[in-house]
């Protein structure tokens, strides 16, 4: 085995006992022994087993810092979404692992931060795209790094909640974090799902066919129209969503008037029922009491002293 395949070898057991155990539940000579080498060995490569940790959590934070950005790069916010929520749970499918290291407390031998180092680095990312729609759509861009620890921590959490459970599967999952995010909970739709441009987007691409080169391209083709055909259709089926919405909540303002006012009616019936009734009362008192003094002239009448 070459140097450099023997280096590879201890950075994929190292990876494995971290994952296992963490840091400080491995040992150099576990890693040694996994390897079937001396200590000395792993010192020479590493210098220890705080440079075997430091590599792998590099090399996943890289990794996984590449998959998001490349996400990002879409073209259309929606899209950008998914495709990064996508991209975060197809890391943690293929790479559990190293998913399990990077949500661990990083031990300072890393010398690249923590999982909320590389959260934070993903939401300086999404901070820039939300910042242009914020400015598009008209609302202030100053609100877009919250926005963005807001979006990018839902997300990293489900995943880290996704890691063990895996139920339901990592598409669905991905439709109902950007139902969520895009739609809000107003607007939440009962059955969501992916666009087919992401969809297509996380899977490996077909075998060619005969034709070759001219019929993939006209498959890649096809494949963006029908992407952005699907796109223009969730806009405007979004802006109809919105208007019906819209509809929906000044019949409900309208509803709420009317029962305002028949509240106040009511009321006010009731109030001059009230004072109707005070007043009846009041004759009835004013009534008696004159009925007592005549009652007593009399007396004093009948029995003089």
């Amino acid at each position: 085995m070459s140097g450099a395949e023997r280096r590879e070898q201890l950075i994929s057991i190292g990876r494995t006992l971290f994952a296992e155990k963490g840091f400080d539940g491995t040992s150099i000579e576990e890693i040694a022994a996994t390897a079937q080498v001396s200590k000395p060995v792993v010192y020479e490569h590493f210098g220890g087993k705080e440079g075997v940790y430091a590599v792998v959590v590099d090399r996943e934070m890289q990794k996984l810092l590449g998959m998001i950005t490349e996400a990002l790069s879409a073209s259309h916010a929606l899209i950008k979404l998914e495709r990064a929520a996508m991209a975060l749970l197809r890391y943690i499918e293929e790479s559990s692992e190293g998913f399990r290291i990077l949500v661990r407390d990083s031990h300072a031998a890393s010398g690249t931060g923590s999982f909320a180092s590389l959260i934070s680095e993903i939401a300086s990312q999404v901070e820039d795209v939300l910042a242009d729609e914020f400015a598009g759509r008209g609302y202030d861009p100053k609100l877009a790094p919250m926005y963005a620890q807001m979006l990018v921590g839902m997300v990293a959490l489900t995943g880290q909640w996704w890691l063990d459970v895996r139920k339901p599967g990592r598409e669905e999952v991905a439709a109902h974090l950007v139902n969520l995010a895009w739609n809000g909970l107003t607007g939440l739709n009962p059955h969501p799902s992916i666009t087919v441009t992401s969809r297509s987007q996380g899977q490996p691409p077909k075998p060619r066919v005969a034709g070759g080169e001219r019929a993939g391209s006209d498959r890649i083709g096809g494949d963006r129209a029908g992407g952005e055909k699907e796109l223009r259709e969730f806009e405007k089926a979004r802006e109809k969503e919105f208007k019906e919405a819209e509809k929906q909540r000044q019949r409900e303002l309208k509803e709420a008037e009317k029962a305002r006012v028949r509240e106040l009616k009511e009321r006010e019936r009731l109030l001059k029922e009230a004072e109707k009734a005070r007043e009846r009362e009041e004759k009835i008192r004013q009534r008696e009491a004159r009925l007592a003094e005549r009652a007593a002239r009399l007396e004093q009448v009948d029995h003089p002293e």
